[in-house]
């Protein structure tokens, strides 16, 4: 007779769980940060990003985005909080 295998054990999400609401960082984590802005603003601001935190060492990218209403582009950068 085959097993049925049980639930899986949750205890490393209960510890990322805690650790978060400690409010120490996750090892793995990145830092988000999500903009509204017009096309060319938007278009600079990635670049910064892409300067300030070069991809290489900071795995920087443009997680999402989505063209709104009126020309305006909603997106969220993404990078490592350091290069170690």
């Amino acid at each position: 007779m085959a097993r049925v295998p049980g639930p899986p054990p949750l205890t490393g999400l209960r510890r990322r769980i805690e650790r978060h609401r400690l409010g120490k960082p996750d090892g793995g984590s990145f830092v988000r940060e999500t903009f509204r802005l017009d096309r060319e603003a938007a278009r600079a601001k990635a670049r910064e990003w892409f300067e300030q935190w070069p991809k290489a060492a900071y795995w920087t990218e443009v997680e999402s985005w989505r063209a709104l209403d009126g020309g305006v582009i909603e997106f969220t950068m993404r990078r490592l909080p350091s290069a170690d």
